[in-house]
């Protein structure tokens, strides 16, 4: 009798070649050309058991809910595939890891998103998607409900006890990089560290609790703004936060047909630019905020995005404490008051007044208008400051003995960078080895909006001479090709966490200064240093006049939770 017979053989093949080693070898396949287009490298996906399991569930019960047809095995496989879509288009767009709680950024997405991404969003996760659910066999009520019991028993784990997952994956999985989400997520797989993420989320919103002292916290602000008054100059601050104003002369492998710098900024600052460091690339504008307001890094302990747990409670950021020394605090924002919760975050934080366009608030009082925004959707610069600079100027007439905080966030620069041709037509020429379109009109972008920022400079000194201006871009952005762009075309030289730096303008009493060291977080103790003519500096040590290393962020955490945890009452 012969041992191998062919119907032995196959019986024995078809153990191994399957549908589910078929679309594991798919999954796999993915993952390998996600990583060599610049994604996460998963090229040791065989060894992530945690997560092959996961996969394998997910796959035999979506599989045995649906019903029967010719391209079943297919159509159980895409909403995973469809979870790894979304996971990897986030990570080559902003460089960052995602997270479940960033599906709460979806509104603020829909807001922003181009008509070419939003093809991209119904063609490769809405029309999978909905495919998926028509097919699914509702009548089979009971191996829907079983199959999502792992799942259920799962989630109720990570929300009623998240540190019991997070101890499992610590000592079962491939070890999780304390300070790299990517290499644990090449180590561990994309669905075991989004269920860990979460987990270390849900835990940290508990670590907040001890933190909750509002008699306490409201004793140290008024120390601190008591202390600020005996030593203040009452000066006037103004405080610009520019949407992915990006300085193309950092790229050291891209030249111009023409200098991309206006000469009327090049000869306010000429080489004392500053640099700072931002907590974000690409996105997520609010996190940028969050750190120059609120002087401490944003962590995403409790959401990818802190200003979203903001429910108006005080927290007495540097508008807040500089309110409490007696300033007039006002908070100009060129987008949508719904945009990143800005309306309670802004109270929260410490604004008297608060101001959005007509046009997207009009059920508030505002001093400023989009003007003509149809053929580049987001509204200019100089729109804006001129604007703002009749504001100023009548604020200054009307009261000159109460100072002012004059906070200004912009919107022009944000993807796509869209250009007005009739106004402001691309007079520069990129040339690279690796062309990016979005990389050319945002280098067109950025000479007109050093004119207009090397005009409004100038009015302001005009205005109000002895006073203290700021002008730092929130991030840089995506360009087409997110990181990979960056990377290629040799941004600051790729030295280390090179895309999160962004350019920083300071003029102190009508001259500019560079400082080095600058982080985002380190703009609340610049301006406190400022109103007190270098005395808070002198109280304590500044991170941006130190030669010293720069504190890690985590060495920020009680700050941080002290913080948010008042943020979020």
């Amino acid at each position: 009798m012969k041992i191998f017979n062919s119907q032995g053989f196959s019986r024995h093949l078809s153990l191994v070649i399957n549908r589910y080693s078929i679309f594991l070898l798919g999954i796999y396949l993915y993952v390998l050309v996600v990583g060599y287009r610049g994604g996460i490298d998963s090229r040791l996906f065989y060894s992530q058991w945690t997560e092959l399991l996961l996969l394998l569930y997910f796959y035999i019960y979506f599989y045995f809910i649906l019903k029967h047809h010719r391209w079943r095995s297919l159509l159980a496989a895409l909403p995973i595939i469809a979870g790894y879509l979304v996971q990897d288009a986030y990570y080559l767009f902003y460089g960052k890891v995602f997270r479940l709680i960033e599906i709460l950024e979806l509104p603020e997405l829909l807001q922003v998103i181009t008509f070419g991404y939003g093809v991209m969003v119904v063609v490769f996760l809405i029309v999978p998607l909905t495919l998926f659910f028509s097919v699914i066999n509702y009548r089979k009520l009971h191996v829907i409900t079983m199959g999502a019991l792992p799942l259920g028993l799962l989630s109720a784990l990570i929300i009623v006890s998240p540190n019991a997952y997070t101890d499992f994956i610590h000592a079962y999985g491939n070890g999780v990089v304390i300070y790299s989400d990517t290499s644990s997520v090449e180590k561990n797989g994309r669905y075991t560290m989004l269920f860990y993420k979460e987990a270390q989320r849900l835990n940290a919103l508990t670590m907040t609790e001890p933190y909750r002292k509002r008699v306490e916290y409201e004793q140290i602000a008024e120390t601190k703004a008591e202390n600020l008054r005996q030593h203040s100059n009452h000066q006037n601050v103004h405080l610009i936060v520019l949407e992915s104003f990006l300085d193309p002369r950092l790229f050291r492998r891209a030249s111009f047909n023409r200098y991309p710098v206006h000469p009327d900024f090049e000869k306010i600052f000429g080489k004392k630019l500053g640099l700072s460091m931002s907590s974000v690339f690409g996105g997520a504008t609010a996190q940028a905020e969050f750190e120059v307001l609120c002087g401490v890094p944003a962590l995403e302990k409790l959401s990818s995005v802190e200003f979203n747990v903001f429910t108006g409670s005080p927290v007495y950021c540097l508008p807040g404490i500089l309110e409490k020394t007696g300033y007039r605090t006002i908070a100009t924002n060129a987008y949508k008051p719904n945009f990143f919760n800005a309306l309670p975050a802004y109270k929260g934080i410490g604004f008297s007044e608060i101001y959005f366009p007509r046009e997207y608030a009009s059920s508030e009082e505002s001093y400023f208008s989009i003007k003509d925004v149809s053929n580049e959707r987001y509204m200019f610069d100089s729109a804006l400051f001129e604007q703002n600079l009749a504001f100023v100027a009548k604020s200054l007439e009307e009261n000159r003995t109460t100072p002012l905080f004059n906070y200004m966030m912009t919107i022009y620069g944000h993807t796509p960078h869209t250009l007005d041709p009739a106004k402001r037509p691309e007079i520069i020429q990129v040339k690279s080895d690796y062309p990016d379109d979005h990389l050319q009109r945002s280098t067109n972008q950025f000479y007109y909006r050093t004119q207009a920022i090397a005009k409004y400079i100038k009015e302001l000194i005009k205005l109000d001479k002895n006073s203290l201006i700021i002008l730092v871009s929130d991030h840089v952005p995506p360009l087409r090709n997110g990181p990979n762009t960056y990377r290629e075309l040799d941004y600051m030289g790729n030295i280390a966490n090179y895309f999160y730096y962004n350019r920083l303008m300071i003029i102190d009493n009508a001259k500019p200064v560079v400082y080095r060291n600058i982080r985002h977080f380190d703009m609340a103790d610049i301006v406190y240093n400022y109103i007190t003519d270098g005395d808070f500096c002198r109280q304590k040590s500044c991170a941006f006049l130190e030669k010293t290393p720069m504190q890690e962020r985590e060495s920020f955490l009680d700050q941080y939770y002290s913080l948010m945890a008042h943020a979020s009452e």
